[in-house]
């Protein structure tokens, strides 16, 4: 890290070690409220650009309002004038959008409404296909794209409908995600800019292995068997289909990389919608392709370059054009200098032209201007903690930082790059958003959340760094029970999360505390969040740091974060208690059996209990096979732990968990009862990896009383 960054950073932690709220504050939280408070979060607002214009959109109450950048305003539509004129019922707008100018767009209940705004009239009126899923829709072609079961479909604007796929075989999927979403994919439907042609996965999962879910709302019980490819074992294959709407045939691009196993991620059409690029990864997850096919025949054109790495490579991003030509692109990796940064590459044969961020820190995407003079993106650069935006002029290199303000910054850019909304929160700024001229000094506040929590009892909230043994800033953040006094000795419950493609630690409002860890604060306890090795924005050696043993550095880094707590006078250090889920249920178990001097209770949610029972693409990406990797396996079993359990552990696991399978936790009972070894074990019948609805209520509620009966 260089002088300055080191420097805006220090201040930073200066800064933000303050008082969260120090006004009256009486109001303690139900447990209702401190799992669905919604109306105790800063209020928002949901604006919208106009099209390409540079105005934007936004209700005041039933009426839709357009306002320019000067804040000249109109009453575009009202919800009677709505309802009058697409017969809708509507109360109040629900979300819409904006097809062009002129033309609003709002789903409801199954049917899709186009007004035309200047004459007030409707364009057209589309019936949505019930029970269709993956609906997905080419503005340039007219057509819908869906799915039913395992099969694509497509229908156009008078509802005519057509098939893509007709497979009887369950184990053949077409047009949904794959690979579990992981490596940026979130769709299986890809329609080309001219909307004439439009790809789609199709996966196999003939190989794979079913595990059963119990369904216990049948009479005598039902198993629901899912696929589900555990590390090592055999995987889904991917093909990817380019159906031409014209012919209505379909050809599969000719990938012939690595072995069947492959990942194939990021689907790019060119803006000429006559290539398609695919970022082809190895099974390894440690090489990875850029390769380029003809999308009329499927045919290989070229590799245009190729990475590796000797950890794993983790492609997230699709390729982002510098202008319609399609000639130029820039790529998304973290895997040549460090950090997620971008950089420029030639469409035709690949070569890279330049790095367009050359930053020691991660950065995002946003947009390129019409004359692809200025690129535009979000950076940790600042700050860890921090997000904010930056324009770069693409020739010359020259950065100017656009969001001025501390905190963590959320924007979207106007059609022409001309202007931005920016949303953004600080440790004690609830929200605040503010419509930004890009090219000149100057911006104009459009909306100001009031403190949802003015009434309410709340701890001080602090942002903060340990160091790492190898020299790290480890972000924490530290809530104090209400009504402090440092005289006394508190418990704390270390809450943790501690995987990859998380950050739980930010700079926003209250820091991202959750209302049930100020509801704990209420109760007298202090909370305790930290950021370790492995987790989001920190760059690809903090993140790899983890790799093959997942579990242990970031161990070592909370016991830092241990440390830090037992330094302080008034923490109890016989009372420090430890709650995670999923990979925070992982972490856990890990740290009430490796350290049990430190941390006497603890609550494991859905937990990892040994890797080998974990899916395949997140598995090996970051432990390798077992056979590749039997030593690392071992390490990291917490079947072998559970003879070491000391202290007070709550298991709780939905008992039809698709993402941690049952297998898990019911395994490290089995081998605590081999043991001779206590241990409590709470199953949710209906729920999966995330419990909802109200029996959220109850495992809270079963969470606090767990704290309360051992730890307070």
């Amino acid at each position: 890290m260089c002088k300055m960054m080191k420097k805006i950073t220090l201040t930073l932690i200066i800064v933000l070690s303050i008082t969260f709220n120090t006004v009256a504050q009486d109001k303690i939280f139900t447990m209702e409220e401190a799992v669905f408070g919604y109306h105790l979060r800063p209020e928002s607002k949901y604006f919208a650009w106009q099209g390409n214009s540079n105005s934007y959109t936004y209700t005041e109450g039933k009426n839709l309002i357009s306002e320019d950048a000067n804040g000249v305003k109109k009453t575009l539509i009202t919800v009677d004038e709505f309802n009058a004129v697409t017969g809708s019922g509507l109360n109040n707008f629900p979300w819409y959008s904006w097809m062009d100018e002129n033309t609003l767009k709002i789903n409801h209940q199954g049917k899709e409404y186009r007004v035309d705004i200047p004459s007030k009239t409707l364009k057209t009126t589309v019936s949505l296909p019930e029970g269709v899923e993956n609906l997905t829709y080419s503005a340039a072609g007219k057509f819908y794209a869906y799915t039913v079961d395992n099969n694509l479909f497509y229908m156009n604007e008078q509802g005519d409908k057509f098939a893509v796929t007709d497979d009887k075989d369950k184990n053949i999927v077409n047009g949904q995600t794959v690979s579990r979403e992981e490596f940026g994919i979130n769709g299986g439907i890809f329609w080309s800019p001219d909307g004439k042609k439009l790809a789609f996965y199709r996966k196999d999962e003939s190989r794979v292995e079913t595990f059963p879910l119990l369904d216990i709302t049948t009479r005598t019980g039902s198993a629901r068997e899912i696929k589900y490819p555990m590390a090592g074992m055999k995987s889904e294959q991917i093909a990817l289909g380019v159906y031409d709407i014209a012919t209505k045939q379909t050809r599969f691009l000719e990938v012939t990389d690595f072995d069947h196993d492959r990942y194939l991620t990021n689907i790019t059409w060119s803006p000429l919608s006559d290539v398609i690029y695919i970022q082809v990864l190895n099974r390894g997850q440690d090489h990875l392709r850029l390769n380029k096919y003809d999308a009329s025949t499927g045919k290989f054109i070229a590799t245009l370059f190729e990475e590796k790495s000797d950890t794993y490579i983790e492609p997230q991003y699709t390729l982002r054009f510098l202008d319609e030509k399609g000639e130029q692109f820039i790529f998304t990796t973290n895997n040549r200098d460090g950090y997620y940064n971008l950089y420029l590459h030639s469409a035709s044969d690949g070569k890279l032209i330049k790095r367009l961020t050359p930053v020691a820190a991660d950065v995002k995407f946003v947009a390129v201007d019409k004359a692809a003079k200025n690129l535009y993106y979000l950076s940790a650069e600042v700050s860890p903690v921090e997000e904010h935006l930056f324009q770069t002029n693409i020739k010359t290199g020259k950065s100017t930082r656009l969001t001025s303000d501390e905190g963590w910054h959320n924007v979207s850019i106007s059609n022409d790059c001309s202007l931005f909304i920016d949303s953004y929160s600080s440790l004690n700024v609830p929200r605040i958003i503010e419509i930004v001229n890009t090219g000149k000094k100057g911006k104009r506040r459009i909306f100001e959340a009031k403190n949802p929590l003015e009434q309410y009892a709340t701890g001080e909230i602090t942002l903060g760094t340990v160091k790492s043994d190898d020299g790290y800033d480890l972000y924490y953040r530290l809530i104090k029970p209400v009504g402090f006094d440092s005289t006394r000795k508190y418990p704390v419950i270390v809450y943790v999360y501690g995987g990859p493609h998380s950050q739980l630690v930010q700079n926003n409002w209250s820091a991202s505390a959750g209302l049930w860890e100020m509801y704990m604060a209420q109760r007298g306890y202090a909370v305790f969040v930290m950021d370790n090795h492995g987790t989001s924005n920190r760059g690809r050696d903090f993140e790899n740091a983890i790799h093959r043993q997942c579990g242990q550095r970031e161990m070592q880094d909370q016991i830092k974060g241990a440390e830090l707590l037992k330094s302080k006078s008034w923490v109890d250090a016989d009372r420090i208690g430890v709650y995670g889920w999923s990979y925070g249920g992982f972490m856990t178990v890990s740290l009430i059996t490796n350290y049990p001097e430190i941390y006497k209770v603890a609550v494991a949610g859905g937990p990892v209990i040994d890797w080998k029972w974990y899916e395949v693409m997140y598995g090996e990406r970051y432990m390798d096979t077992p056979d590749e990797n039997p030593d690392g396996y071992s390490k990291t079993s917490l079947i072998n732990k559970a003879k070491d359990l000391k202290g007070k552990l709550l298991i709780c696991h939905g008992l039809i968990d698709p993402v941690v399978v049952i297998e898990h936790s019911l395994s490290f009972v089995r081998e605590c009862i081999k043991n001779g070894v206590q241990v409590d074990y709470f199953p949710y019948p209906l729920a999966e990896h995330n419990v909802g609805g109200k029996d959220r209520i109850h495992l809270k509620q079963k969470i606090t009383d767990y704290f309360e009966d051992y730890l307070k």
